[in-house]
């Protein structure tokens, strides 16, 4: 068979996974597991939707194999998913702690990544964990840095990312933060962040959540315009930065405005702001887009990949969110043919596995035989999908949905 024809390796970059609450204590150093115990005592479940058997899915390993393999999938990038000890929610939707929260918090974070290491390492060809770190304690998120390449997390990092209410932390493009920069480029560690991250604290009144969701797209691209802005790349060069369930259709504008102000910033001619205390980048900030960043595309449609062609097709990864409701498990075909049918075989290859594998260190040839089985062809991907799947509650198809009813009157 020409390797044109040969099946997709189809890696997701967007997977989440956790233990089981109980299970975490013995993942506790032993000086905090009573402090856990009544914690536990005390603790309810924030989402009950999630309580039955789509928990499972977390940390049944030999259950999440099957159903990835089912689904077309051989290999992931595995976000946190579950709720760490002493948290009130997960992770990557959970604010940074504060003073008073962290070192309970931190150990609650170590505790899962010694887990994750243990999960990873059940299936290793297959599994690529993220290590999470916290922002509070630059001594202590470097030795986390340094613990999660030493335990072969090659997901890398989790980065928290800093709201406009998290003012008891510095912004990403304070310099006081290069030391952490300098460990996570040196251990050769992916930077991830993930939609959902940065957000400020919102009221309970009518619309919160709503408008949490609905901001949630710019709140989390802050990360990505610090890091740019702030010079971290620049002086961080092999740094390598992802940020995941976001599409990248979002990119060509943000990278033409970010040029924009930097002409300006450049030129001294930010209307009667004083520039010359805060020196331009030597490039333009694009060229660090281009050269530093790559971008998740959770669950995509058409739209979610229009940016390619500048941001790079070899910078952009699939995912199906597994086992979130809104990702596209179990109807990942679907969603591939949805998104590429009309896409270079060549590009797909690259978006669905390649991509992946390069920036996770995969061994393609590792997962040769389970996409072999899996059977995502060409052929098939390069068929249009000619109706949504009608239970699927993924974002994508839901959107579809209403926009065809749409286009029917």
């Amino acid at each position: 068979m020409p390797q044109s024809a040969a099946p997709y390796i189809t890696i997701t970059a967007d997977t989440h996974a956790g233990a089981a609450i109980d299970t975490y204590r013995e993942y506790l150093d032993a000086d905090r597991r009573d402090d856990f115990d009544a914690w536990r005592g005390s603790y309810k479940n924030p989402a009950k939707k999630h309580v039955g058997s789509k928990k499972t899915k977390n940390w049944d390993s030999a259950e999440r194999l099957a159903d990835l393999q089912d689904d077309g999938v051989v290999g992931e990038v595995i976000f946190p998913n579950t709720v760490p000890p002493f948290y009130d929610r997960a992770f990557h939707v959970a604010p940074p702690p504060g003073p008073e929260q962290y070192t309970r918090y931190l150990a609650g974070t170590r505790a899962h990544n010694r887990w994750l290491a243990e999960f990873c390492a059940e299936a290793p060809e297959r599994r690529a964990g993220i290590g999470l770190i916290h922002l509070n304690d630059l001594d202590d998120a470097i030795q986390d840095v340094e613990w999660i390449a030493r335990n072969g997390l090659r997901g890398g990092v989790l980065l928290p990312l800093p709201s406009p209410s998290d003012v008891h932390l510095k912004p990403l493009n304070h310099p006081d933060y290069d030391r952490l920069w300098a460990a996570i480029q040196d251990h050769g560690l992916v930077m991830n962040q993930h939609s959902g991250q940065g957000s400020p604290f919102y009221c309970e009144g009518q619309g919160s959540k709503a408008l949490w969701a609905l901001e949630m797209s710019f709140f989390v691209q802050r990360g990505f315009t610090h890091l740019i802005m702030g010079g971290v790349f620049e002086r961080f060069p092999k740094l390598r930065y992802i940020l995941t369930e976001s599409g990248c259709s979002w990119a060509p504008g943000l990278m033409r405005q970010l040029d924009g102000m930097y002409l300006a910033w450049k030129a001294g001619a930010i209307g009667e702001i004083d520039t010359s205390k805060d020196p331009a980048l030597k490039e333009l900030p694009s060229f660090y887009a281009k050269r530093n960043c790559w971008y998740g595309a959770s669950f995509p449609s058409p739209r979610d990949i229009q940016g390619r062609d500048v941001v790079g097709v070899d910078r952009i990864l699939w995912g199906n969110d597994y086992p979130h409701y809104e990702g596209c498990y179990p109807y990942s075909r679907e969603n591939m043919r949805f998104a590429f049918a009309d896409v270079d075989p060549k590009h797909v290859r690259m978006m669905l596995g390649e991509n992946a594998a390069d920036l996770y260190g995969f061994d393609l040839e590792a997962l040769r035989p389970a996409a072999d089985e899996a059977g995502i062809t060409p052929e098939l991907v390069a068929t249009p999908l000619d109706e949504i799947p009608a239970d699927s509650t993924c974002i994508t198809f839901q959107r579809a949905r209403f926009e065809q009813a749409r286009a029917a009157g």
